[in-house]
């Protein structure tokens, strides 16, 4: 995936606005602010649809990127931001909340659809593929203590305030996460 000084685009997906701050469904743009500050010393840049940062390395200059508005119109800003940077769809990584995987779990796919999530869709649809890569962070709640426990709807949780202890544990997602796209290594990616 990374050549020298090719371009790599991470965007976080998630909703603008205080209300939703901090809640399990920015879990993208919760990781994407960790990898900035772990990377630190980047351009910050603001435009029409998205603000981030961009920082150049020895294999690559990525660019992180938060999107404006909320999750159903992740695709015209995911478009825009890429033209900015003149990238191309194998060289985006989209990073999401994943209701399917357990707090403290993540996974990188390339080139499959959106698994429901609204705000994927919309990037598949503004691109016209799916041929990205896909970095989902878990975030269903761990299975309660009997077996046979139902298990919550993603409606239940999804817009609710990270607890600290869920907040460690995506945190530590982040970190693993983070490791392996600076190695470059994206094969078997996942925890």
């Amino acid at each position: 995936m990374t050549s020298k000084q090719s371009k790599i685009i991470i965007i976080g997906l998630g909703n603008a606005g205080t209300a939703y701050e901090n809640t399990y469904h920015n879990a993208g743009k919760l990781m994407v602010n960790r990898l900035s500050k772990i990377l630190g010393g980047g351009t910050a840049f603001r435009k029409k649809g998205f603000s981030g940062e961009s920082i150049s390395g020895a294999s690559a200059d990525l660019i992180s990127v938060n999107l404006a508005g909320y999750m159903n119109e992740s695709g015209k800003h995911a478009k825009l931001a890429m033209k900015s940077f003149g990238t191309k769809p194998g060289s985006l990584i989209v990073v999401h909340d994943d209701g399917d995987l357990e707090i403290g779990k993540w996974k990188i796919s390339f080139g499959r659809g959106s698994a429901g999530h609204n705000g994927v869709q919309s990037v598949i649809d503004a691109l016209g593929t799916k041929n990205f890569w896909r970095l989902r962070i878990g975030i269903r709640p761990k299975a309660g203590l009997f077996a046979g426990a139902p298990r919550k709807k993603a409606g239940e949780f999804v817009l609710k305030k990270i607890s600290q202890s869920d907040k460690h544990m995506m945190e530590s997602a982040f970190e693993k996460a983070i490791n392996r796209i600076l190695a470059g290594n994206f094969s078997l990616i996942s925890s």
